[in-house]
């Protein structure tokens, strides 16, 4: 045997490339059960358990965690493959990558510690950052930690908490103390069995049905040591928007893949039933061809961003840049230009498919994507993005 060549039961036992992962989870759980999951607006269970059992939920957890150490270029892409069989399961994978990396790049001996419990029992792991009373701003927060010894307990009344009934662990934000400004956020890992859900609401939507969002007042008590000592502001600029931004973008161009691939479907078939005659829909294709290119290119671009301001691979640290308003800003642009162009391309696709895609009943049916796709522009409103990047244009002076 080569020295170089591994034992033929190592190559058997290996696990399959994450990509390739992400596909069986897709094609064998997450797409065959997209509609009823749509339909009913529930949990999509099988599809995530599935993600469980290919061990893609930790796949970004640094490799001497237990992970796979992903990049967040790799977790777009993985994002992106969901997205294209069933957006609400994409969207979970999406939010609960956004929480564990907050916890990975922002971590304490305490929060560690849950991270190799969180690895070891496969946590889904939800967040509750919006709240009453704030005006939809995540960067306030009107509930506080209160301290007694080695706990803290709080109070939060959140208009959504997305798969909240589902996650085994919820992180919340809250103020530091009750004298602290709204300003002055921590991020506060809840598990399941410490804390309650009381409904305040229900979640019936047009689109992202199976993300079963709705409001709960959130009551838990938990340990000291589970709160994150970096500032929610750090962890939020550094990670948790950034991250968040890109994952959504991918999901929202898996969306589009998947119209675009009923498109050339439709295209493709009304070409082989006129052999020689160029379908009408040819040219609206081809347009839309090269918007959706350019919707590819701008998330794997943003994810390469973030992804050479974390590596420590040449030993610089370059994570300054993530504070950066130039940095904001693209992330600010990313999630605006992807929530626009995917609702763009279904309508592209909607025209190129005609009839058929207009029809629930159709192969080429287009109806839950444009519904999921419209989710985009009002997670976080694009209005309020907007406003945030106005402020910021006005004092930036560099080139993005």
């Amino acid at each position: 045997m080569s020295p170089v060549s591994a034992p033929l039961s190592v190559v058997e036992d290996a696990e399959p490339p994450l990509l390739v992962r992400a596909e069986i989870v897709g094609h064998e759980s997450a797409g065959p059960a997209a509609a009823d999951v749509d339909r009913q607006g529930r949990f999509p269970h099988e599809a995530v358990d599935a993600l469980r059992a290919h061990n893609l939920l930790n796949c970004a957890v640094p490799v001497e965690q237990g992970g796979e150490g992903a990049t967040l270029g790799e977790l777009c892409d993985v994002a992106r493959i969901l997205g294209r069989y069933c957006a609400s399961t994409a969207m979970i994978f999406a939010m609960h990558q956004t929480q564990i990396l907050s916890l990975v790049r922002h971590s304490t001996p305490g929060v560690a510690a849950f991270v190799a419990e969180a690895v070891a029992q496969d946590y889904l792991i939800a967040s509750a950052t919006t709240e009453l009373g704030t005006g939809g701003d995540v960067r306030s927060s009107v509930c506080a930690v209160a301290r007694d010894g080695d706990t803290v307990s709080l109070t939060k009344n959140a208009p959504v908490i997305s798969y909240g009934e589902y996650a085994d662990v919820i992180l919340v934000t809250a103020r530091r103390t009750p004298d602290s400004p709204p300003s002055d956020q921590v991020l506060v890992v809840c598990r399941r069995g410490e804390l309650s859900l009381e409904p305040t609401g229900k979640w019936d939507t047009l689109g992202l049905r199976g993300t079963c969002s709705p409001g709960f007042v959130l009551t838990a008590t938990t340990s000291a040591d589970l709160v994150v000592g970096t500032p929610y502001a750090e962890i939020s600029s550094r990670t948790m928007l950034p991250v968040s931004h890109c994952v959504w973008s991918a999901v929202w161009l898996g969306i589009a893949d998947a119209a675009m691939e009923k498109a050339r479907s439709f295209v493709r078939s009304a070409a082989r039933r006129s052999p020689g005659i160029t379908p009408p829909g040819a040219l609206r294709l081809a347009e839309a061809a090269a918007v959706h290119q350019q919707f590819a290119d701008v998330v794997a671009a943003s994810a390469a961003r973030f992804d050479a301001a974390t590596s420590t691979l040449d030993g610089t640290d370059r994570s300054e840049a993530l504070s950066g308003m130039g940095f904001s800003l693209a992330m600010n642009n990313l999630k605006v230009t992807a929530s626009t162009l995917v609702v763009d391309l279904v309508n592209r696709a909607m025209l190129i498919c005609g009839i058929a895609g207009y029809r629930e009943d159709s192969q080429y049916s287009l109806g839950r994507h444009l519904r999921d796709a419209h989710g985009a522009a009002v997670m976080v409103n694009n209005d309020r993005i907007m406003n945030n990047s106005a402020q910021l244009s006005i004092a930036y002076r560099g080139t993005l």
